[in-house]
């Protein structure tokens, strides 16, 4: 028991240290000013990935190619994040019409693998790692959809800079080691692990220059065949081979029958400003919800990190998120009713559910209706904004690495139920619920701001978190990175693997809330715990059409870097 005491009196006082810096603007926990530039923006996770999207512009590219180089280079770079086995989102200002597009180029479950085999082998959920859990890859397919919609320069030129790290090195970031440390303890016995993410199989370590020759050849594969090279041709036959080899069901059909789809976002407004995000099989309309749901209080400048914003933050989240485990799914196989969800009307109906003083332990989905991670955004001299993520999920993926392309698939596939009559229940050529979503803002029907938050299911508290920093709390583009953040654990999972928790789950706090709102919280009932490193990595891009500039914004907790020209 004083063991326990000690540990929460350590945290505590951990949680007063506010990240107070010595600037003499901005908020006291602001670890750098904004990136202001007139030509063009990039805002990524990789210091090098910005500097090629910058290159890339400074070419006379489009946003759109900028942020295709920058993925490709993090691919490179950031393989406990994203890359070409992984999945893709994209919203896109497009500056000639006016318009916003939204992409979805996530992949689909296999077609040979079916529901009864996971019964029959007695599984409750499908695992993390190995075959079972891998769905197709998309990302590559979106790059191909994104240039042939709105690039300009050829794809040669566009990813022969990814290419050039590859084949010539690069340092290894602290923060990417740290990861890679992660995943050489799990997959360093896998097949093709060492040969491709080690050196002298050992793992990487800073500032270890690393070299990646077989992705470069994956990359010159695609700009001599295309997108087709990957679906159709050679990658696809060895990734086929690779599957059959380690007992997988991905298979050389499933591939040749992708094809990313274009969707239309969808959005609230909130207090003015127009919030997009792409709809399910995503979880982006989560974000519109818990708005939606906050709208109906008030908050002013100073409220910000008190009880009372903390509070309501977390019980419209408990309540959104018991939606999100019910409904949100593949559209193509469940009806979801997103219009209902979205809308002010129902806001409504559940904001009546909250009680402005004590915690509630018991919500459920609403009813009666009609039935690691990278983000990045790129802005450009002609106005075409791009706010992109992409992922393999779990970090690294699934742990299973093609023969000689140097790159891991993802782990999607975890994230289906095996329950049946769920929305999300496992299906052969379904796409599995999905966590990274990009985000944008519009207002008055013109471009405003590119930005995510990258990291799981944490992504729509942070996508809702920004929005409140600047709307309400009045902070700048990067206060509303760096203002300590707020995480909540313990809702009904959409895999149907973890169920609601019966204590109301833990509120989760970054450090720079003080020990006087810790207690408020604890005495309306909530659990309060502690952690690092699981809050999000974000990125933004904000336009000012007044002063024809752009503010770009990076993410401190990671190797993040907003760069402009």
């Amino acid at each position: 028991m004083y063991i326990k005491q000690l540990t929460l009196i350590v945290f505590l006082m951990g949680i007063l240290q506010s990240k107070a810096q010595d600037r003499v603007t901005g908020r006291n926990f602001a670890t750098r000013s904004e990136v202001i530039a007139q030509n063009g923006m990039v805002a990524t996770s990789h210091p090098l990935a910005t500097q090629v999207g910058l290159d890339v512009l400074k070419k006379g590219g489009t946003a759109i190619d900028a942020a295709i180089a920058a993925n490709a280079t993090l691919g490179l770079m950031e393989p406990t994040g994203c890359g070409v086995g992984g999945d893709l989102f994209a919203i896109v200002w497009d500056a000639k019409t006016q318009k916003l597009y939204g992409l979805n180029a996530s992949g689909k479950s296999p077609k040979s693998l079916t529901l009864d085999y996971f019964k029959q082998k007695g599984m409750k959920a499908i695992p993390s790692f190995g075959v079972l859990p891998v769905s197709l890859p998309g990302a590559v397919d979106g790059w191909f959809e994104l240039h042939k919609k709105f690039g300009k320069l050829k794809m040669q030129d566009v990813l022969q800079p990814a290419i050039g790290y590859a084949e010539n090195g690069f340092p290894v970031t602290e923060l990417i080691a740290y990861y890679l440390q992660g995943s050489y303890n799990r997959f360093q016995n896998n097949p093709n692990f060492k040969e491709t993410y080690s050196i002298n199989g050992k793992a990487l370590q800073k500032g270890d220059v690393f070299k990646n020759p077989l992705l470069a050849n994956t990359y010159k594969k695609l700009i001599k065949g295309g997108r087709d090279e990957f679906y159709k041709g050679e990658i696809a036959k060895i990734i086929d081979a690779t599957m059959k080899k380690q007992g997988g069901f991905l298979s050389y059909e499933d591939l040749a029958s992708h094809q990313s789809e274009w969707i239309e976002p969808v959005s609230t407004n909130y207090r003015g400003y127009d919030v997009w995000e792409l709809p399910p099989n995503g979880q982006g309309a989560t974000v519109l919800q818990m708005l939606n749901i906050l709208e109906g209080y008030e908050f002013k400048p100073e409220d910000f990190g008190t009880a009372r914003h903390i509070h309501l933050f977390t019980e419209a989240k408990k309540l959104v998120f018991e939606d999100r485990a019910k409904y949100y799914a593949d559209p193509n196989f469940a009806k979801i009713p997103l219009k209902e969800l979205i809308s002010k009307e129902y806001a409504k109906k559940r904001r009546e559910l909250i009680n402005q003083n004590r915690a509630n332990y018991n919500y459920k989905a609403g009813d009666n209706f009609a039935k690691e991670t990278i983000y990045m955004c790129v802005a450009d001299k002609d106005g075409n904004m791009i706010s992109l993520i992409q992922s393999n999920y779990r970090g690294m993926g699934s742990g299973v690495i093609p023969d000689g392309l140097g790159f891991m698939l993802q782990n999607r596939g975890e994230l289906f139920s095996l329950e049946e009559g769920h929305n999300n229940v496992y299906a052969p050529q379904k796409r599995p619920f999905h966590t990274i979503i990009p985000a944008f803002v519009t207002k008055n029907g013109k471009p405003l701001m590119a930005f995510g938050v990258m990291g799981g299911d944490f992504q729509p508290l942070g996508h809702t978190q920004i929005i409140m920093n600047i709307v309400d709390f009045k902070m700048n583009l990067q206060e509303a990175g760096d203002a300590p953040r707020i995480d909540h654990l313990g809702s009904t999972d959409p895999t149907g693997a973890e169920e609601r928790d019966a204590r109301g789950g833990t509120i989760t706090l970054e450090s720079g809330f003080d020990y006087e709102t810790i207690r408020k919280l604890m005495q309306m009932g909530h659990k309060i715990g502690y952690g690092f490193g699981g809050y999000g990595g974000y990125q933004a891009i904000w336009w000012d059409a007044e002063k024809k500039v752009y503010y770009g914004a990076s993410e401190s907790r990671k190797d993040g870097q907003a760069g402009g020209y």
